[in-house]
Parts: structure tokens; C-alpha cells; sequence
């Protein structure tokens, strides 16, 4: 079914705030603070700035393996920014990440306070902070990376097209979600194929490669992401379906996953994180810092 109303371009675009869309009320085409507040910062080294988005989930699972392997200077708080209320917007947040998206880190363990911001620079900065999850050098390495920026080429196409026009567009466009769905299940079948050679994504190990791609595309292959699973029929991505189920009974994920989530079961949810024990004793003010 195609529009009856085609779009003309105009020769100069303007920005139409009341454009609709589930995110609508916190777009816009500039960047910079809206307002002025301060980061909160508690006693651990490091310091995440953070949502249970597939984005943020591949940090908090990294530090989770991290403690899991015994990397006791991986100790972090986890504090939670409600996207959709504009606290990205902050002039704190702003100042660990000009580009206002979750997450954002600041490794606070040296003599200066050192910020990084994207969630595959996370990756990347902890991987050889600690010396763990990443190949050292050589061929390895080199996969590794590889599937790390392919999982961060891929994810636009994944979130912010097929997920948008799928899920959040205020109308269903044929043509949009034909040809995002069409890139996503392209990238299914990369992975799959992949996966049909090796356990894991990079090799025979677990890597960050498998961190990034796990929240996007487990959630997927699991039916929890734009609740597309039957329209994208994965079930057919038998291998993919294999690496998501194993990948998600690591005690790692289990509980990285629930780090700074805020939907879904109540008992899946750690809305912040400040102290290993918060996962045995999450109280109410735990699961509601406003309350």
C-alpha cells in the first residue's frame, strides 16, 4: 500500500516539535544542556551514568564479568538516567557526553577523572583497562574488533530504523519497514552464519564482541525486543538461538542485565546498583531512588 500523500522535501528543513513519535518530547536537532544539575558520584572507582537499554546493558554486563573474574577495582555505581524525562540533558551529563545518550562512564581511580563515552568505547576502555575479554594483539584481536564495529555500524539500522518505524512512528510506513526489516534480517543471517562456525562471535571465546551484539540481537532472537520476533520470524536463526540462550545463563549477564532497568517483571529490576549486595537486598528505595 503505498502514501497518497507524497512527501515533497522543501528546500530548507525546519524543525516541527509536535512531529509525534514516542521519543518526540525529547528530540531535537541541537545539542548542549537544558538545564543545570549536577552528576551524583559514590564511592567507587567507577562511575556509570546509565539505562537498561540494550546500550547500557552491554556495560553493565562487562563490569558484572569483570567482578565475576575477580576484578575487584571494576567495583561501580550504577546511577539511573530516565532518558525520557531529559535528564541526559543535564550540564553533568552533558559534560561526560556531548552527545546526551546513555551510557557514560567516568573512571575516577587515577589522579584525574577520566570520561568515556559510547557504549563500544566502554567496551574497549575497560577490556584493556583490566586486561580481560579483549585479545591482546594479532588475528584474534583484530576479529574481536571487528564484530564490535560491525555490532555498532548495525545497531542504527536495528534501533533508530526497524525499531522506530516497527514500534515508536506515529504511522506505519510500508516502504520504511520493509526495508529496515529487510537490513535486519540481513544481519540476522551474517550472524547466523557466523555463529554456525564458532561458539562464540569472535572465536571459540567469550569477547566484548558478544557483549555488544547479545543485548541487540539476543533480545531479538528472544522475542523481548520491539516485540517482533514472529513478524521477523527468528526462530529460523537456529545458531543465533543457540549463542542467545547460552550467552544469557552467565551469572554476569543475569545480573548486568538488570542493572539500571526500570521494565519488565519487578524482579528483574535494579534501577541502581552501588554495592554488590544491592542484588540480594533490594529494598524499595533501591528499585525507586525517588521514593
Amino acid at each position: 500500500m503505498s502514501d497518497s500523500s507524497p512527501y515533497t522535501p522543501p528546500a530548507v528543513w525546519t524543525w516541527k516539535q509536535a512531529s509525534g513519535g514516542r521519543f518526540a518530547n525529547i528530540n531535537r536537532p541541537v545539542a548542549g544542556p537544558t538545564h543545570d544539575k549536577e552528576l551524583p558520584v559514590g564511592r567507587h572507582p567507577l562511575q556509570l551514568y546509565s539505562l537498561g537499554t540494550p546500550n547500557g546493558v552491554k556495560v553493565t554486563v562487562m563490569l558484572e564479568e569483570l567482578l565475576q573474574l575477580g576484578h575487584a577495582g571494576a567495583e561501580y555505581d550504577a546511577w539511573l538516567i530516565r532518558i525520557q524525562e531529559g535528564e541526559q540533558f543535564s550540564s553533568g551529563f552533558v559534560a561526560v557526553n556531548p552527545n546526551s545518550k546513555i551510557p557514560a562512564l567516568v573512571d575516577r581511580s587515577g589522579p584525574q577523572p577520566v570520561r568515556v563515552f559510547e557504549s563500544g568505547a566502554i567496551l574497549m576502555y575497560l577490556a584493556e583497562k583490566f586486561g580481560a575479554f579483549l585479545p591482546e594483539s594479532g588475528a584474534r584481536r583484530a576479529e574481536c574488533l571487528s564484530w564490535l564495529f560491525w555490532q555498532m555500524g548495525s545497531a542504527p539500522f536495528l534501533g533508530g530504523g526497524f525499531g522506530h518505524f516497527y514500534a515508536y512512528a506515529p504511522e506505519k510506513i510500508e516502504y520504511a519497514i520493509d526495508r529496515y526489516a529487510m537490513e535486519v534480517k540481513r544481519q540476522l543471517d551474517v550472524l547466523d552464519r557466523r555463529l554456525a562456525e564458532s561458539r562464540y562471535v569472535a572465536g571459540d571465546e567469550y569477547t566484548i564482541a558478544d557483549m555488544a551484539i547479545w543485548p541487540w540481537y539476543g533480545a531479538l532472537a528472544q522475542g523481548q525486543q520491539y516485540e517482533a520476533g514472529e513478524f521477523l520470524q527468528v526462530q529460523d536463526y537456529r545458531n543465533v538461538q543457540r549463542w542467545t540462550d547460552e550467552v544469557a545463563q552467565r551469572p554476569g549477564v543475569r545480573r548486568g542485565r538488570m542493572v539500571n532497568r526500570v521494565r519488565g517483571e519487578p524482579a528483574s529490576q535494579l534501577h541502581e546498583r552501588h554495592d554488590a549486595s544491592d542484588f540480594d537486598t533490594r529494598t524499595q528505595d533501591k528499585l525507586d531512588p525517588a521514593a
